[in-house]
């Protein structure tokens, strides 16, 4: 998935409040804020611009809707202009759409809708579509020992459909199942500066147009207080996914097979100013002809945030995420509250292609810190810094990490 630039700026827009900087026009639930929105990452170079986010709240305070235009110039792709609008319900439900155009190459086009009490609660549901051109992605080879030498680049143009239907068995046990269509063309990059993946990788898997189908089947437990900003609980969620890819010719690699463990927990303190938060993943997959961007992978803003988006790429993947939240203020401003929080990290994991060979050797570790803004109970505006031995990244997201 392409990175969520904007979600840095939001952060930027709640830092920007709170020093004082940028102005507020405000009405009794609307407040309208202009702000200089600049962030850098690793793959994806230097933004800098301006967003103009508009939030509506109701009159206890709670966010309602969040609308962001916002007008960036990135330093690989020139100008972008994009349209954010997110509505929020009660019990969790809401809608999310998000339109972007970019001087060179980069497209997008989303819609999702999520509601976890569909149908007074019986069920859940989870709808979306999409379509980008991602230009700034990053390939390296398969395998935990790819040098950094190998960097290259490359665009992917993507059509995304799923959905997901699921089933309350009791409050915290839920099974589900869904499809995920995934249409994908490699195509030259926008970083003039890396190799072409196609010509640095002509034999890989994946090259190819991929026409791709999964079919998935899902068990959860989860006992969060919250599903997008908890402070308590745990979830354990266990999946298995039959893939088909329907530009492969031969039956021998048509079909392949993913199944994964995640497994997330918060242990707050008695105030709840500081909560421990700790996840473990594992991920497998089997069979032949997997493309190169479905595998599992490691790098990115949910794991091993000290290096790029993919970073290291295998069948197979270990991942161990631990982060300390730590509140440090709670303000009212223009009738939305919000919250600030520090989180100092340490990301460790690998990828494997068997796990016979030094299954718990040469884990890359990623100490880093986070910055978060948050207005509970919809929206987490977060920057994540790490370090790795290939030296720092910086990444953005609307949402926790885990």
């Amino acid at each position: 998935m392409p990175q969520c630039r904007w979600c840095l700026c939001v952060c930027l827009f709640l830092l920007t409040v709170l020093l004082g900087v940028g102005s507020a026009f405000a009405s009794d639930n609307r407040s309208i804020f202009a702000v200089p929105a600049i962030s850098t990452s690793k793959n994806d170079g230097q933004d800098f611009g301006l967003i103009i986010p508009v939030l509506e709240s109701d009159d206890e305070g709670n966010l309602v809707s969040l609308m962001a235009p916002m007008v960036i110039h990135n330093s690989f792709l020139g100008v972008r202009g994009t349209m954010n609008y997110y509505h929020y319900w009660s019990a969790g439900r809401k809608v999310e759409f998000v339109g972007s155009y970019t001087e060179q190459i980069e497209r997008k086009l989303k819609v999702r809708y999520q509601d976890p009490g569909f149908i007074q609660g019986l069920f859940f549901l989870d709808v979306g579509a999409e379509f980008f051109k991602n230009a700034t992605k990053r390939f390296f080879g398969i395998g935990q020992t790819t040098p950094e030498s190998n960097e290259s680049n490359y665009t992917s143009r993507e059509i995304g459909v799923q959905w997901n239907f699921g089933v309350h068995l009791n409050d915290v046990t839920r099974l589900m199942i869904g499809q995920r269509y995934r249409d994908v063309e490699v195509q030259p990059g926008g970083v003039d500066t890396e190799p072409f993946t196609g010509d640095l990788f002509g034999g890989i898997t994946g090259l190819e147009r991929a026409t791709i189908l999964a079919n998935r089947l899902v068990f959860q437990y989860d006992t969060r207080d919250n599903l997008i900003t908890p402070t308590a609980g745990s979830r354990l969620e266990a999946y298995a996914e039959a893939v088909q890819n329907f530009q492969r010719q031969s039956a021998d690699d048509f079909v392949y097979f993913r199944y994964g463990i995640d497994w997330r927990a918060l242990f707050p303190s008695s105030s709840k100013r500081m909560v421990f938060a700790v996840r473990g993943n594992v991920q497998l997959s089997f069979g032949s002809g997997i493309p190169f961007y479905e595998r599992s992978s490691l790098g990115g803003q949910s794991n091993l945030r000290g290096f790029g988006e993919d970073r290291f790429v295998d069948r197979h993947l270990v991942a161990l995420n631990i982060e300390e939240r730590i509140h440090v203020l709670g303000l009212r401003i223009f009738h939305v509250n919000v919250e600030f929080e520090v989180a100092p990290f340490i990301d460790m994991g690998r990828t494997y292609h068997h796990f016979e060979y030094r299954q718990f050797n040469e884990y890359e570790v990623t100490p880093g810190i986070g910055f978060r803004g948050i207005v509970r109970p919809n929206v987490v505006g977060r920057v994540d810094w790490a370090y790795s031995k290939e030296g720092g990244a910086v990444f953005a997201g609307l949402d926790y990490p885990f």
